[in-house]
């Protein structure tokens, strides 16, 4: 059977949803199809901004600064963009540029690594009128097969839409959040595109678009409204989101990927508990199936339930008892899980230009193997070629031990040695660093007497 264009047209428009009272009323035709992209478009497009962030990066063995592009959304009067967290990550200066080409600066009110999703305050409008702003969709609504459009600044070119469809709306990727599902889509999203919304055939955001495969056709990820405007809220309040961390590593019931099937249809599966942490002191053991956090009862029948467990466990409140009821060989026990704060997700960062290297403070969630030997500490982030630390043998991944007589436990430790050495006379400037490299000790001489010029 031959269908016809303005059949597939058709097809098409049903598939955005409109006929599932979400919208307007059914449209017909490739007129009326071509009508609904232009009024979702019009309804965004003005709200999208390309994001030009100046940024500083230490891993190239020194303090850098760049500018990269990225992409945005408008979503108040007043002026709130959302965009990634890795687009304004360490930014020192942030330019937007508007869809009608006005150009404002940006202040970045907060940004969370675990879903990548940020926040940036707008300066006024020179002409002072209110920000041309766009409205979340409710992703749980979300269905395979809608229509949507991809709105952002892809390789940098200011401005563009692609048309595709959502292929998966819970799609789980390893390791990059395990707080949050993401949306598929095969609408065109490359480099630029990041932070630029997903935008549905009724004119909303339906996800901030984030990741991109860059082989194997289109396929690009984002994340969820929903989970957008949690991210957002949090921002607001606190410029951070607060989470309480418990250790507490989890296995649905049915886990397709470990060949691994319980015999149970309510609860989530404990894989095990990380050292010194509040699960393990809680009494919680691999093979435990938790029914209720807090009274509430909770199950994963699949790994894509599991974000929404992790993400209960994290609202925790720090430092207050919640129970927990387990199954445990039958029966059923009552535990007290008492969180911590999580706190930094990521070290802070330090140039040591004289040595041509950079260094970074361990942290547990960042760096878990380099963790595992010195739980408080630093390491080397970067080393510059050629340069000082190379020359004397130093790597990257090194966690430094001491510094001359300085022990080192702390980014100041290292400042405090550095400038100590800054002072040296030229004909000693030598400097044993003692490090942990695989797992052993070694005691490598610094020689930073030569200066090496900065190929910027």
């Amino acid at each position: 059977m031959r269908i016809s264009a303005c059949g597939v047209l058709l097809v098409a428009v049903v598939a955005c949803g409109i006929d599932r009272g979400r919208a307007e009323p059914p449209v017909k035709g490739v007129a009326d199809f071509r009508a609904v992209i232009a009024k979702a478009k019009a309804r965004v497009f003005p709200a999208v901004a390309f994001v030009k962030p100046i940024v500083e990066d230490f891993k190239a063995g020194r303090k850098m600064s760049h500018e990269i592009a990225g992409s945005g959304v408008v979503i108040s009067a007043h002026g709130e963009l959302v965009t990634n967290w890795h687009v304004v990550r360490k930014a020192v200066d942030i330019r937007v540029q508007l869809s009608d080409g006005t150009c404002v600066k940006g202040t970045l009110v907060g940004g969370d690594k675990e879903t990548d999703i940020a926040l940036v305050r707008l300066a006024k409008r020179p002409d002072k009128a209110p920000y041309a702003h766009a409205a979340f969709a409710d992703s749980s609504r979300l269905e395979e097969g809608d229509f949507v459009m991809a709105m952002g600044a892809p390789w940098g070119l200011s401005r563009s839409v692609s048309l595709g469809i959502l292929s998966c709306t819970r799609r789980i990727l390893p390791n990059q959040s395990e707080y949050s599902l993401w949306l598929q889509t095969d609408a065109s999203l490359n480099p630029g595109n990041s932070g630029g919304p997903l935008v549905t055939c009724e004119g909303k955001v339906a996800g901030v678009n984030t990741l991109a495969a860059m082989s194997g056709g289109d396929i690009g990820f984002a994340v969820p409204a929903n989970t957008v405007k949690y991210i957002v809220d949090q921002l607001r309040l606190h410029g951070e989101v607060k989470r309480s961390w418990t250790g507490v590593r989890l296995q649905p019931l049915n886990d397709f990927e470990r060949n691994t099937f319980f015999d149970a249809t309510e609860g989530v599966i404990v894989a095990g508990t990380d050292p010194q942490s509040p699960g393990r002191r809680s009494g919680l053991q691999a093979g435990d199936r938790i029914t209720a956090v807090g009274g509430a009862p909770v199950t994963a029948r699949n790994v894509e339930d599991l974000p929404a467990i992790r993400a209960r466990l994290g609202s925790l409140e720090e430092g207050k008892a919640a129970a927990l009821s387990v199954v445990r060989e039958g029966k059923t026990l009552a535990l007290s899980l008492t969180p911590r704060p999580k706190g930094a997700v990521e070290g802070e960062e330090l140039d040591c230009p004289r040595w041509n290297m950079t260094v970074k403070t361990i942290n547990q969630f960042d760096n878990p193997s380099l963790y595992f030997h010195r739980k408080k500490g630093v390491f080397i982030l970067a080393v510059k070629y050629p340069g000082n630390a190379a020359t004397s043998g130093l790597s990257a991944q090194d966690i430094i031990v001491k510094i001359g007589e300085t022990a080192v436990t702390a980014l100041a430790d290292v400042k405090a040695a550095y400038d100590k050495a800054l002072s040296a006379k030229r004909d000693e400037r030598k400097v044993v660093v003692e490090v942990i490299r695989d797992g052993l000790t070694n005691h490598v001489v610094l020689d930073y007497a030569r200066e090496y010029e900065d190929d910027e």
